[in-house]
């Protein structure tokens, strides 16, 4: 891969913009907050406010070992929605309700849940034990039932243990009925780094980095991934060697295709699902139109390429050529990439290995984005601001939050407390030598004054990022890096309501 031009790059201090003068963490007058129920009245009374069209879609997803197929002859022993992954999508229109009802058919008494990413619903719905609710038992159903009030492309996935990095997720596409854009197709495109039932087991892969690169002496490393390095990221890029890197769960020598016409303006909705790999994603060929982020709507820019963290969603619309183009996701700083195709004409396809041009041409990060008018959160005072420390590295593997790992086994110590109907401004502060995605439940937050909509946003080594977002949804609400191996060992942290 050539190396990356700088001045191509629309951002090359990520991560920074917003920050202002950071402030110290507001303290909280009672040292044992009275903190609001994940389904207490002002949960329901939030739920009856959203506008509602009275329909409900009806959706069934079982979780259940599976042999999935993920092309090129290459096969993996995992658990999936329905026996696919990416599991089927569910679409619906805003303000319909949705009732998916979760049966758990996983094994040896494996607990689940079910994680609605990037929507704001009700509290009890949101899928996090032991916060909002008691997992899923094996054997055990489940209904989901909340009320889709935004717009946007979003994903569902476990919040148990390490789950998201085996085969349980899939795309949920809530649908505007006045839709602004105007494009003759869509495709929705989901992108995964795999290694469950290849090379070893999530659990496998948390084991060894665990040992920490102080334990690793004289031992060989089967899953950490050593040299990883990328200056889009300003360093390290990811712990975990994949041995696959999937679009919509095929390989890059048997790639998902998506068929069109030359001329046609086709809408991606891009949606990064794995566990430890950011993506810079170039279709071959094409420049990409960005209209919208993690659900909301942008100012509209034109790019060659995007980088993707994990959790994070993009929309673009691209105006297809004529030929056969690739689709390509290369694993930033990992050197290597998965591969989907565009399809117009006859012809040849292009090698698996391919690396379009576009993928050191323009490339967009966040923060270089704002969020159209319509969606831009009005000027106010904050009035209450935590900072978050992002702590810990490699050599421990013991990544916190505020130094302090969070305990499942005591949800509630600690939180970030908040009171509806204020403005709260977090100020993530990185001190590590690696970047973070990181998401909020529950809500949607503004990077700085004029920033870009989002619910996962990338903070980088050494970094500052300061989000912003209004207290509107009641509740107890997860804070975490999307790096599914930092959070299971403890960068996560809870924002909570105070009564």
């Amino acid at each position: 891969m050539n190396s990356i031009n700088r001045r191509s790059v629309l951002l090359a201090g990520l991560g920074v913009a917003g920050a202002g003068t950071l402030a110290a963490c507001s303290g909280d007058s009672s040292p044992t907050p009275v903190l609001v129920d994940p389904s207490g009245s002002a949960v329901a009374a939030t739920e009856k406010k959203r506008r509602s069209t009275g329909r409900t879609r009806n959706v069934t997803l079982t979780a259940a070992p599976a042999v999935l197929d993920l092309g090129g002859g290459v096969t993996a022993r995992s658990w999936a929605y329905g026996g696919q992954a990416p599991g089927k999508e569910i679409r619906l229109s805003v303000g319909d309700t949705l009732a998916a009802e979760l049966s758990n058919q996983l094994p040896n008494r494996t607990t689940t849940s079910i994680h609605w990413h990037g929507l704001a619903m009700r509290n009890d719905m949101d899928g996090v034990p032991p916060v909002t609710q008691q997992s899923v038992r094996a054997g055990a159903k489940f209904t989901y039932r909340f009320v889709t009030d935004a717009p946007g492309t979003y994903f569902f996935h476990p919040h148990v243990g390490l789950q998201l990095d085996r085969g349980l997720y899939a795309p949920l596409i809530v649908e505007d009925p006045e839709e602004p854009l105007a494009y003759d197709d869509e495709w929705v495109v989901v992108l995964d780094d795999w290694v469950d039932g290849v090379t070893g087991t999530p659990d496998e892969v948390l084991a060894e980095l665990r040992q920490g690169m102080g334990g690793m002496d004289g031992m060989s490393m089967k899953f950490m991934l050593m040299g990883a390095e990328s200056e889009l990221l300003c360093g390290d890029a990811g712990d975990v060697r994949y041995p696959y890197h999937l679009v919509n769960g095929r390989v890059p020598t048997d790639p998902a295709v998506h068929r069109g016409k030359p001329g046609q303006r086709v809408r991606l909705r891009l949606v990064n699902a794995g566990g430890d790999t950011a993506y810079r994603v170039a279709l071959g060929g094409h420049r990409m139109t960005v209209t919208h982020t993690d659900g909301f709507p942008v100012e509209h820019q034109q790019v060659d390429a995007l980088l993707i963290g994990m959790g994070e969603r993009y929309d673009v619309l691209v105006t297809l050529g004529d030929g056969v183009f690739p689709l390509v996701a290369l694993a930033e700083g990992k050197d290597a990439t998965g591969m989907a195709l565009v399809r117009t004409a006859s012809g040849g396809a292009p090698r698996a290995t391919v690396r379009p041009k576009e993928l050191d041409g323009r490339i967009l990060t966040a923060s270089r984005l704002r969020a159209a008018d319509d969606v831009r959160l009005p000027s106010r005072k904050v009035d209450r601001v935590h900072r978050v420390e992002l702590t810990g590295g490699m050599d421990k593997y013991d990544w916190a939050i505020n130094g302090k790992p969070y305990d499942m086994a005591d949800p509630t110590a600690s939180p970030l407390t908040i009171e509806e109907g204020q403005r709260v401004r977090l100020d993530f502060v990185n001190g590590t030598e690696m970047w973070h995605p990181m998401h909020l439940h529950g809500h949607t937050y503004q990077l700085g004054n004029t920033g870009p909509r989002k619910d996962t946003s990338i903070v980088l080594p050494r970094g500052k990022l300061s989000v912003v977002f209004d207290a509107d949804n009641p509740g107890r609400w997860m804070l975490h890096c999307h790096n599914a191996y930092h959070a299971e060992v403890g960068m996560m942290a809870l924002v909570a309501y105070r009564n």
